[in-house]
């Protein structure tokens, strides 16, 4: 999709807004605010200007977003894949994690399903084929490229959104009361003591990927 062209009043004279000075803008309200808090008024207000204004140089917020999509998968580099279908198939699932863990508010955007950067889609096109590899029909493949996507963006979600609470918490996580627990009711969850709260916020993702990969290659087998 391709912004709408430019008007820039008399001749000679240069916009008052440019697209990247609009983009730039709109990086920092997700930055500081998250997705859910952008809007072209609230952008408006950041660049002291008017939702008309904003519309000369892109359609709506979708286009916007896309925009920004794009720009941020354009500047990720592409790492050189393992050539054995399995490895690839972890590594380019591990590469789909990475181009999002640095950017809460594209998990945001992305998680709808809705929108999708062009220049990120090698990532699935690896995915893909590297499945293929594996032994799994095209249609396997896909559901295989679904369930990591799945798996990934609801591990990022959770993690980010447990940050931004605990960050404007004024008490000490709910989590941080299992020790209040009846023994006899939960046996299981308060003998782990004070390890719980350390072992329910541990990075195991690529652990966690593995163990899908696998199961969807002992699936399609």
């Amino acid at each position: 999709m391709q912004p709408r062209t430019q008007r820039t009043g008399r001749t000679g004279r240069p916009p008052r807004l440019a697209l990247e000075a609009i983009l730039a803008a709109a990086q920092r309200i997700l930055d500081q605010e998250g997705a859910e808090n952008l809007s072209m008024r609230r952008l408006a207000k950041e660049m002291s200007s008017t939702p008309m204004a904003l519309y000369h140089y892109v359609r709506d917020k979708d286009e916007l977003l896309l925009l920004l999509l794009e720009e941020h998968a354009a500047k990720f580099p592409r790492p050189g894949l393992p050539t054995e279908p399995r490895a690839r198939l972890l590594a380019s699932a591990q590469v789909l994690h990475d181009i999002l863990v640095g950017c809460p508010w594209i998990v945001e955007v992305v998680a709808s399903d809705d929108l999708f950067a062009v220049s990120a889609m090698w990532i699935v096109e690896n995915i893909l084929d590297a499945a293929i590899g594996c032994g799994m029909t095209p249609e396997d493949a896909v559901y295989a490229y679904r369930v990591i996507w799945y798996y990934t963006a609801g591990e990022l979600t959770v993690r980010f959104n447990r940050e931004r609470r605990q960050a404007h918490l004024d008490r000490p996580p709910h989590r941080d009361q299992i020790a209040d627990l009846d023994p006899e009711e939960f046996p299981n969850v308060t003998s782990l003591g004070g390890q719980w709260v350390e072992l329910t916020t541990r990075d195991t993702h690529r652990r966690g990927l593995e163990a899908v990969v696998a199961g969807l290659l002992a699936q399609a087998s």
